[in-house]
């Protein structure tokens, strides 16, 4: 299968080992910064014919390629993927897949006109650790659910956003949300039931008074089954990267899923007791190298079954739009000091230009 990869930066190299560990052909890499590629090319060795461009419209013109990822800044998502399905390809984006309600919505409409698959790449939904709760959450072993908690408690400073000024805009990213918490948002979304009646929310720029977004948000949750969440996602922790955690508690059970992003099982307590504890926490743990985990190699390998078998992909573009609506409203609930119902019709990061006077 031909694939192609658009932007060659932080998150690239681990699209390039996913490709290559499902076999799949590189015909071309893309990116505006030339030096982006040729560091792409050295590091992983890859051959003298994967052609570089600096115009992605030109590559999927030569090259043809049937499945790309996109990989660029957030702000770029919706056009570079409207492009990519008008040329016919199936696409992989990079969360979150557009920065707003009408562009999300524009993604899976034309994904579904053309015919093609696309897949939101929220790659935590590989993790053993997930996939073993995901299990216990469909088998109803839990019960009523009463309520979930999200927490990100991650480190950014100024040498992240300084190499690269599309970071915490509003017009190409967002915020800590957006960009950090994204992931563990959808999951918290995903194993409540996925359907939101309600957010109230608090957001606050605190310690990154060179970004216009967000540092820090707290939201309350209503789901449609009269479950309850909680998020808490902040980029001003010191020194360093803390914990991304998840916590379900229902009628029946109670689990928490920690380490750097959500790799490890840290509780694991159900009254059917039909598993150890001991043993799951020993067996579904992982300890990636960093906060990106290992998921992405497993959503590639499902994203090309899809293709050729015709299905969904495990990720859809419709579970990327719910983890965008999910923080688009929490922007708008503290934008406004007030709950935001769902469905959200229309809301963009555009929207809150301003809202902590950078």
């Amino acid at each position: 299968m031909r694939y192609a990869l658009i932007g060659c930066g932080r998150i690239s190299p681990n699209h390039i080992q996913a490709a290559k560990n499902n076999n799949l052909e590189i015909v071309a890499i893309c990116d505006i910064v030339p030096q982006h590629m040729d560091d792409t090319v050295l590091k992983f060795e890859l051959s003298d014919s994967v052609k570089k461009y600096e115009d992605y419209k030109e590559m999927l013109e030569k090259e043809k390629p049937e499945l790309v990822a996109i990989a660029t800044e957030s702000g770029k998502h919706a056009p570079i993927a409207l492009d990519c399905i008008e040329a016919g390809c199936n696409i992989i984006i990079e969360k979150p897949i557009a920065l707003s309600m009408h562009d999300a919505r524009a993604i899976i409409e034309a994904g579904k006109k053309k015919g093609v698959k696309v897949c939101a790449n929220h790659q935590n939904r590989f993790n053993k650790s997930v996939q073993k709760i995901r299990e216990a959450y469909l088998k109803k072993r839990f019960g009523r659910l009463f309520y979930g908690t999200a927490h990100i408690r991650w480190n950014r400073g100024w040498e992240y956003y300084s190499r690269a000024p599309w970071r915490g805009t509003w017009a190409q990213d967002g915020g800590a949300l957006m960009n950090q918490c994204i992931h563990n948002i959808d999951l918290l979304r995903w194993m409540m039931g996925g359907k939101v009646s309600e957010v109230m929310a608090y957001t606050d720029n605190l310690n990154h008074d060179y970004i216009e977004a967000e540092d820090m948000g707290i939201a309350l949750v209503k789901f449609e089954n009269g479950s309850y969440g909680i998020i808490e996602g902040t980029t001003d922790i010191y020194p360093k990267n803390l914990e991304e955690t998840l916590y379900l508690f229902g009628e029946k059970g109670t689990v928490k899923a920690g380490g750097q992003s959500v790799n490890i099982i840290e509780e694991w307590n159900f009254s059917d007791a039909i598993d150890d504890p001991e043993y799951v926490k020993k067996t579904f743990h992982e300890n990636p190298p960093n906060v990106y985990g290992f998921g992405h190699t497993p959503l590639y390998a499902d994203v090309i079954d899809a293709i050729n078998n015709d299905r969904d992909p495990y990720v859809t573009g419709e579970d990327g739009m719910n983890a965008l609506e999910m923080i688009l409203a929490i922007y708008k609930s503290a934008a406004e000091g007030k709950s935001v119902k769902f469905p959200l019709e229309e809301c963009s990061t555009l929207d809150f230009v301003g809202r902590f006077g950078k």
